[in-house]
């Protein structure tokens, strides 16, 4: 604990000057200060730097560039592996978890150590990976690198340690799981094929072991050749050359054949009895032409041939196959059960399938009840068990990309009635159709931690969509989705100039989110620039939407830089500068003025019925200027206890009372300093060389996928560019006031057009704040105000007269006058914040949330009730003033209001530039939260701005991150780390120690269920697949050692430590304990059983010669 003290006595005219030179602070009067000032400010600041630590918590979504997928029959884990090195790992909804590889190379297949708790991964870069799941956080415990050969297939057999792996060359190579070393056992192509063939048969794609005997391996080649493999006589038992290439293979359970998917879309079935030809060709899709010739089909990639108990008819499952002249068909999936055929069009392409069984024994009626498809943005289950094959419902949030998200909004703590409110009515627009039966993938445990509370993430959607999810507890469920576009009219087909273009865009793409969730009002920023203002209801209403139509316009006639005139800007007396509202300025009737007057989107302007949930009320709108577009928004507030709503772009500032439904201010930044402007900016003519500043302030980011091409152009802040494969941040910003040059972008991606960007003199207005603040320095109450932040780092303190009764509050005007007050940081202002003078962060004001849709009550009229957070609504801190803390790109100051005395100031960053800061409330304190452009996340206390948390953690590798970063109280905090998928994180040491606990167990200890009884003369007479000793020939001792050059083996992090910890716990213990003794159990059990045959045998042959004797005994020698 520090404690901190600031004489202020004797703070008048004179102000802190930082090291840069500028003027820390300043008032508009530079008079002296008559507030009260405390003659020492005594604040405890309890965060210290061991109370931060950053740590991944869970990541939601689909996972990106899915390229593999594996089940484990019996734990019910399913795994998913990336493109970029991931693997997830799913199980019971809770159970969900993110394991990255470090090298990043692509997940090519994933095999489970069925029931053992571990996976195998094969990735791209030829290594294998050992994963230890009986940890809650997965580890590797060992890698082998595969040095000469590059692996394009894995097969492990089920209760086996060895891992057949096949490669490009054609050669099978043999790896012991347990000690992950290669057997000196090897499978070479050359010995593989006939010695006349000519061609080498190409890449092993398929590896499979015979469901009848174990010590057959079936080899599939790339080409078309097919090999069963005796691996105890080492030689091949059959060969096959099939003028197709090879895809895949699947055995029937008995063993005694095969079917293979072949690239011309066709199935064939081979027999072991005869492999000279398959006895069966299909081509499912194709139709036979007039010239008795099959039409050609697209390539079946994989085939499940699996049997039924309660169907003779057996299940053959397959993607791909369609024929080539059904263009634009959607991918599909094909069940084939006897001779029905059902085709399944997916969404997106297929990437991998897998048919889920009730036995993880090959030999055994297979009994199919699930399909699981990995989709390239999806992952459906269909249910095999009813005939119109229905999918279950996901209860993954697979579909937070249902349009690429635009912006994110993080709330924690939230008020604990807003969840199952919005559940309630988002229930009641859910899709219907699903299965009834429960959800396949129900591996794992999972329990509601101690220490929760109810957060909610909100997306905004390229195509105006907002969703509201829950996120309490780690999980995410979708709670409420709402559609903004229903808003407005449907642009018609023959619309040109600039609705045209922006319909060939996303015209309803959201830019911002800003909601109150105690009076449940919402307000949505678009990209058309727009606001629209919803209220919630439990009713449905019959109502009109309000449309107001705002034009800011800026034209400016010169800079005088910092350099040209004296070092400290001149600050004028703002005692007579108030201004009144300033309406629209009036339309001519010129052209440009006809197309200004027209606004992107037209609002319905007729009755709407709108169902319970959220309802719009108001839209306000921008208006072109001078032909141009309007620019985009680039501020937005609102206060619910004040019902003013304030946004702002890069030619000024409107602030709307939403509830009279009236503009109260319109004015350009400008005009908002008056005489107080620092650089003495003068007015010019608007059509004096009128430039369109288009260029700068609606460059837009790219839609969030490398694939696709529509555009949707972002706010003065949004910039530039996105590219999945490309860094670009091109940040469009006008020249700071300081000495200093601002970076505009990163060093690898500066643009050309930075220079002429930096001398531009728009000022945009980059955060609004409405508070209880004090506006002079001889305040001695506070009052309704809004903190308006600038790009050029100056900030304005405007003053509001709102009527506090609720009658007049609705007839009277609302005065919003601007005095001139001007604080000034380095670089654009991002974030602002208050603290009382005791360093507790004071809440903005809000109304009570009210249905104003609900039917009237006589015994309970509805009133508004305000809750108000004001520093002077206790007795104690009466006429003490308050602390704002104010974060710009650059520096963070914290201020004494009244006075504006400049309290500490901190520089966050010389080499880069802060992208997102917010005040946030953990361990009962408040610190200023960063995320920098360099990819450092920084915690700060406050007030005193001391470094606490500087940690290097996230590579800023596209605008995606920088645009959905944001933090929230309890040391969360969320960010778009694909378009795909939402990774959580925390800075938080106490969520990082309490981590274990609220992740969801992938392992549980389960007994594997029993082989079906293979009946008396199959256990007397034995089976080859049940004798088979993969020990004895690929052990050491036998197969010898493999070639070091060949592959190198790499212990993993994880280690036997690792396999330790996740042994650990007396629980756990206990149960493999328990496990261990089922199993020797079991084996005692067998053996008893091979005894009692044993000892009936030899009964029979006891009697067999016993009766030989008595026919014998009384013949003679030679009657024999």
């Amino acid at each position: 604990m520090k404690k901190f003290r600031k004489v202020l006595d004797g703070l008048t005219t004179s102000s802190p000057v930082n090291p840069s030179g500028s003027p820390a602070c300043g008032s508009a009067a530079g008079t002296p200060s008559t507030a009260p000032t405390p003659r020492e400010l005594e604040i405890q600041e309890t965060l210290m730097s061991e109370h931060f630590q950053i740590c991944k918590t869970v990541r939601h979504g689909v996972p990106y560039q899915p390229t593999a997928l594996a089940f484990d029959p019996v734990q019910k884990i399913l795994a998913i592996g990336s493109r970029s090195g991931g693997v997830r790992l799913l199980g019971r909804p809770g159970v969900d978890c993110h394991c990255q590889h470090e090298s990043g190379a692509a997940v090519l297949q994933l095999q489970f150590l069925i029931n053992e708790g571990a996976l195998v991964t094969a990735c791209a870069d030829d290594t294998l990976h050992l994963w230890n799941l009986r940890q809650r956080r997965p580890a590797i415990l060992h890698s082998l690198k595969f040095n000469r050969e590059r692996i394009t297939f894995c097969h492990l057999p089920f209760q086996s340690k060895w891992l057949y792996v096949g490669t490009e060359r054609g050669n099978t190579h043999i790896v012991n799981i347990e000690s992950f070393i290669l057997s000196g056992y090897v499978i070479m192509w050359n010995k593989a094929i006939e010695l006349s063939t000519k061609t080498h048969p190409g890449p092993v794609v398929h590896l499979s072991d015979s469901p009848k005997d174990e010590g057959k391996l079936l080899i599939g080649f790339e080409s078309g050749t097919i090999v069963m493999w005796d691996l105890r006589a080492k030689r091949a038992d059959f060969r096959i050359y099939y003028d197709e290439a090879i895809h895949s293979a699947s055995w029937h359970h008995e063993g005694r054949q095969f079917m293979c998917s072949h690239s011309d879309g066709s199935l064939s079935m081979w027999n072991l009895r005869n492999t000279a030809k398959p006895f069966q060709v299909t081509f499912p899709h194709g139709k036979t032409q007039r010239d008795g010739r099959k039409e050609s089909c697209k390539p079946i990639l994989k085939v499940e041939y699996k049997t039924s108990r309660n169907s003779s008819e057996a299940f053959v499952v397959f993607s791909g196959g369609l024929s080539y002249d059904k263009a634009g068909r959607r991918p599909t999936l094909t069940i084939m059960h006897g001779k029905a055929i059902t085709v399944l069009e997916m969404d997106y392409p297929i990437v991998d399938f897998l048919v889920l069984c009730e036995t993880p024994y090959l030999n055994e009626v297979q009994e199919p009840y699930a399909v699981v498809v990995l989709l390239e943005k999806d992952f459906v289950v269909v249910d095999l068990t009813q005939s119109s094959f229905p999918i279950f419902e996901n209860p993954y949030p697979m579909d937070i990309h249902e349009s690429p998200v635009t912006c994110t909004a993080y709330f924690a703590d939230c008020p604990p009635d807003i969840i199952p409110v919005l559940y309630s009515i988002g229930a009641k627009h859910k899709k219907t159709g699903y299965s009834l039966k429960e959800w396949p993938v129900s591996g794992g445990t999972w329990t509601v931690g101690s220490q929760t509370y109810p957060e909610i993430i909100i997306t905004g959607h390229a195509d105006g969509s907002i969703k509201f999810w829950d996120a309490t507890a780690i999980t995410l469920q979708m709670l409420y989705k709402l559609k903004t576009s229903k808003v407005f009219e449907k642009p018609k087909g023959g619309d040109v100039g600039r609705n045209a273009e922006l319909a060939e865009e996303d015209p309803y793409a959201v830019q911002m989110i800003s909601w109150c969730p105690q009076s449940r009002i919402f307000c949505v920023v678009g990209i058309s620039a727009h606001v629209i203002l919803y209220r919630f209801s439990k009713h449905d209403a019959n109502t009109t939407i309000t449309s107001l139509e705002v034009r800011l316009q800026c034209e400016i006639e010169d800079v005088i830089s910092p350099s040209d005139t004296e070092n400290t800007p001149c600050f004028s007396d703002p005692s007579g500068h108030s201004p009144q509202p300033q309406p629209p300025s009036p339309r001519s009737n010129t052209p440009d003025s006809m197309r200004d007057s027209i606004p992107c989107l037209k609002v319905k302007d007729h009755m709407i019925r709108m169902p319970p949930g959220y309802q719009a009320e108001l839209v306000v709108q921008l208006l072109g200027v001078d032909g141009d577009p309007p620019q985009q928004i680039t501020s937005l507030d609102l206060n619910s206890a004040y019902g003013l709503l304030a946004l702002g772009n890069c030619n000024g500032l409107a602030v709307v009372d939403y509830l009279q439904k009236t503009i109260l201010l319109c004015m350009s930044t400008l005009e908002l300093y008056g005489s107080a402007d620092p650089f003495q900016r003068l007015t010019r003519s608007p059509r004096k060389n009128r430039q369109s500043t288009s260029d700068f302030c609606m460059r837009g980011l790219s839609n969030f996928h490398s694939d696709s091409k529509k555009r949707i152009r972002t706010s003065y802040q949004s910039l530039t560019e996105l590219s999945d494969n490309q860094v670009s941040l091109d940040l469009e910003r006008s020249k700071s006031p300081t000495s200093e040059s601002r970076e505009n972008s990163f060093s690898r991606s500066r643009s050309s057009s930075v220079s002429s960007i930096d001398r531009e003199t728009k000022e945009a207005v980059t955060t609004l704040q409405f508070a209880e603040s004090y506006v002079r320095k001889s305040d001695t109450l506070p009052t309704p105000c809004l903190w308006v932040g600038t790009s050029l780092g100056l900030v304005l303190i405007i003053p509001m007269s709102i009527p506090t009764d609720e009658q007049e509050r609705l007839e009277d005007p609302v005065t919003v006058a601007p005095t001139g007050t001007v604080l000034m940081l380095k670089g654009s202002i991002l974030q602002i914040g208050f603290l009382d003078c005791g360093g507790v962060l004071i809440n903005s004001p809000y109304e009570v949330w009210r249905d104003q849709h609900a039917p009237d009550d006589p015994d309970r009229p509805r009133k508004r009730k305000l809750v108000n957070f004001s520093p002077s609504s206790s007795q104690e801190a009466s006429g003490d003033g308050h602390l704002a803390v104010v974060c710009s790109e650059r520096q963070a100051k914290v201020f004494f209001m009244p006075s504006q005395a400049c309290l500490y100031v901190h520089n966050i960053t010389e080499s880069s530039f802060v992208l997102r800061a917010d005040v946030v409330s953990v361990y009962n304190s408040v610190c200023l939260a960063c995320f920098c452009a360099n990819g450092h996340i920084m915690t700060l206390s406050l007030p005193s701005l001391r470094p606490l948390l500087d940690v290097s953690y996230l590579p800023l590798t596209d605008m995606r991150i920088a645009r959905t970063f944001c933090f929230t109280n309890g040391g969360q905090a969320l960010y778009l780390c694909s378009p795909t998928e939402i990774q959580r994180i925390t800075y938080s040491q106490e969520m990082c120690d309490n981590l274990q606990e609220m992740l969801g167990e992938l392992f549980t200890p389960i007994e594997t269920p029993e082989a079906q009884n293979r009946g008396f003369l199959k256990g007397f007479f034995g089976g080859n697949a049940q004798t088979f000793d993969r020990e004895e020939l690929f052990g050491e001792a036998a197969a010898g050692k493999a070639s070091r050059s060949l592959a190198q083996h790499i212990p993993g992090q994880g280690g036997m430590e690792g396999m330790k910890a996740a042994a650990g716990g007396v629980v756990g213990e206990l149960a493999r304990a328990r496990i261990a003794l089922d199993e020797r159990g079991q084996r005692l059990g067998e053996l008893e059983e091979r005894t009692a045959l044993m000892m009936t045998s030899a009964e029979t042959f006891s009697k067999h010669a016993h009766e030989l004797m008595l026919k014998c005994k009384d013949k003679k020698w030679y009657q024999f």
